[in-house]
């Protein structure tokens, strides 16, 4: 096939809704080239959001029975998209929505049944990109890399700033990457409680101050002395973070401000620790990368020989999505899609299971 023409979907932990990215791919001897055609970012209505964040506790029965609902939806999703926009497609790429992240116990579980979604919208599915790498031994996570080196590889480091963030870099020919710690989640989860969806341009946080006992507190969790490969979820951020959060009594503005502060040092301490002394890039991409305060914090923490290149918005926002619609690819071509020396399992791997509409 010359042309791959694949709709991308993902779902983030900062549950601020479903990523749809039409997208083009081909490949020219060993080099994969993207477009982006068409996008539309869908917003969680306040029950699917309230269902997705609680759906950790639900029973067994319960939590399949959200899985195939879940599944319908973003098939309905997907026939719009491909119908308001008379898009030729050749399958769907769903990452689907994680609901339990936990590699050291074998498990890692996205829900948006791939029989479902292809049922519904009628086109062939990929989806479940992570569960035979933790069968392999391996964190599952993170999955981005694959195209950080494939279409972003001329940048020295690619920083993804979602609910949490995770970064990637090549080391001694190897692609390198892990979840750092925190990003979007927290700041998210502090401005829900003034019943507000996100800190636009972080305007509250720029205006706030550090709370130094709360500063101590996030720099001293147990995950971030741990080594790669390492990565997280929704799981640590409820045990070890929410905790630091209710436990400071400060204003708003002020334990925002203190959780830039501290993300930012995070990420700069495993930049500083990895980078050559010469002067090397920064890609920084997802919703934390439209957080103007947050750039700037980080690109003081990094210092003058980091560049911080933020790209457009459309990429930005459609980055982990476009990616997944290259796995997807790399799967249908049989290539690697999942990297050892990211997620350590035992050996390189093709993921994904493929479900046809019936």
């Amino acid at each position: 096939m010359n042309i791959y023409k694949v709709i991308g979907l993902m779902s983030g932990t900062s549950l601020d809704g479903l990523d749809l990215t039409y997208c083009h791919f081909t490949k020219t001897l060993d080099r994969w080239d993207y477009k982006i055609v068409k996008t539309r970012s869908v917003a969680y209505s306040k029950k699917m959001e309230a269902q997705l964040k609680d759906s950790i506790s639900l029973s067994a029965d319960q939590l399949l029975i959200f899985n195939n609902n879940y599944g319908e939806w973003l098939g309905k999703e997907v026939k719009s998209f491909i119908a308001d926009n008379h898009l030729k497609v050749d399958f769907i790429a769903s990452h689907g929505h994680t609901t339990h992240h936990q590699p050291e116990n074998g498990l890692t579980y996205q829900i948006g049944s791939g029989q479902h979604l292809a049922n519904t919208c009628g086109y062939k599915v990929i989806c479940d990109f992570r569960t035979n790498d933790v069968a392999l031994g391996g964190q599952g996570a993170p999955l981005v890399p694959i195209g950080d080196r494939l279409l972003f590889g001329e940048y020295d480091f690619c920083l993804n700033l979602g609910g949490i963030s995770n970064i990637s870099f090549e080391k001694n020919g190897q692609r390198i990457a892990y979840d750092i710690g925190l990003a979007n989640m927290v700041l998210n989860h502090i401005t829900l409680k003034i019943d507000l969806k996100y800190d636009k341009g972080g305007a509250l946080a720029q205006s706030g101050k550090i709370n130094e006992k709360m500063l101590k507190a996030l720099n001293t969790l147990e995950y971030y002395r741990l080594p790669y490969p390492k990565s997280t979820g929704y799981e640590w951020f409820m045990e070890k973070v929410v905790p630091i959060v209710a436990a400071t009594d400060d204003r708003i503005e002020n334990l925002l401000h203190t959780c830039i502060h501290h993300l930012c040092e995070q990420i700069a301490i495993q930049v500083h620790n990895t980078k050559s002394p010469s002067e090397s890039s920064l890609f920084v991409t997802g919703g934390g990368a439209l957080n103007d305060f947050l750039i700037a914090t980080l690109r003081e923490k990094l210092g003058k020989e980091v560049k911080v290149v933020v790209p457009s918005g459309e990429l930005i926002e459609n980055k982990e999505a476009l990616i997944f619609a290259l796995m997807g690819v790399l799967r249908m071509e049989r290539e690697i899609n999942v990297l050892s020396s990211v997620t350590g399992a035992i050996r390189d791997s093709s993921c994904g299971v493929l479900y046809w509409p019936n």
